[in-house]
C-alpha cells in the first residue's frame, strides 16, 4: 500500500457512521454488539490509563478523579466511577435516558483505568511520557469510535453535554468546553495533573476520534 493510500484510509470522517453493529435502540442487545462496546471501552480505559502515566498531565475528566483520589485515598479508578455515576445522576433534572452503553461506560472505562495505571509504569521522561500520552490519545479515539457506533447510548458525560445543550441552547461545544474547564480547574485544585498530556488531548481527541470513524466506516463499506 502506497503512502497516498495510506492516508486516504486515515481521512477523518465527518460524521458517526452507521456500521453493521448499530443498534436500533439503546437497549438492542446482541452478542457482537456487546461485544464490540465492551471491548471499544477497555480500550479507551486503557488510552486514558496510558495518558495517566505519561507524567504530562491528564485528560480533564482524568485531572478530577486524580485531584479526588489524592484526597481521599481511593484509587483513580474508583474515582472515575464515583465521577461517572454522579454525572450520570444529573441526566434526571435533564430528563436524559440511559441506555445499557451508558451503564457499561462508567464500569468498563473505570475498571481498565484502573488496570492501565498498575500495569503501565509511571514516566519521568519527556520522550517517553509524549509516546504514552499520543498513543493513549489514538487509544481513546479507537475506543470511543467502537463503543459510539455501537448505538447503545452516550457515555454520562457526553450524555450530560448533550442534556445541557438541549435545555439552555447553548452550542455543543460551548457546553463540551465550558464543563472540561470546570472539571480541570476543580481537579487541579484537588492536586490533580494539569500539563502538556491535558494540552495535546485537547487538541488532537477530536481528530482521533474522527479517523477512528473514518477507518471504520471504510472497513465496514467493503
Amino acid at each position: 500500500m502506497s503512502w497516498r493510500e495510506v492516508l486516504a484510509q486515515l481521512k477523518p470522517h465527518r460524521t458517526v457512521p452507521v456500521v453493521p453493529w448499530t443498534a436500533q435502540g439503546r437497549w438492542d442487545l446482541a452478542p457482537m454488539r456487546v461485544a464490540i462496546l465492551f471491548f471499544g471501552l477497555a480500550i479507551f480505559g486503557l488510552g486514558d490509563g496510558l495518558i495517566i502515566q505519561s507524567g504530562l498531565g491528564n485528560a480533564p475528566w482524568s485531572v478530577l478523579a486524580q485531584g479526588i483520589s489524592l484526597k481521599s485515598g481511593l484509587s483513580i479508578g474508583t474515582s472515575t466511577l464515583i465521577i461517572g455515576a454522579l454525572v450520570l445522576s444529573l441526566w434526571i433534572p435533564l430528563r436524559e435516558r440511559p441506555g445499557f452503553g451508558t451503564l457499561s461506560n462508567i464500569v468498563i472505562i473505570s475498571l481498565f483505568i484502573e488496570i492501565g495505571t498498575n500495569i503501565f509504569p509511571k514516566q519521568d521522561d519527556l520522550l517517553t511520557g509524549v509516546a504514552f500520552t499520543c498513543i493513549g490519545i489514538a487509544l481513546v479515539g479507537i475506543g470511543s469510535s467502537l463503543y459510539i457506533t455501537c448505538g447503545l447510548g452516550p457515555g454520562p458525560r457526553d450524555g450530560a453535554m448533550t442534556g445541557l445543550h438541549q435545555r439552555t441552547g447553548v452550542r455543543v461545544g460551548r457546553v463540551r468546553l465550558g464543563l472540561e474547564v470546570v472539571v480541570s480547574i476543580a481537579g487541579a485544585l484537588l492536586g490533580g495533573t494539569l500539563g502538556l498530556g491535558t494540552l495535546l488531548f485537547a487538541l488532537f481527541i477530536g481528530q482521533s476520534v474522527a479517523i477512528s470513524f473514518g477507518i471504520l466506516a471504510r472497513l465496514t463499506a467493503k
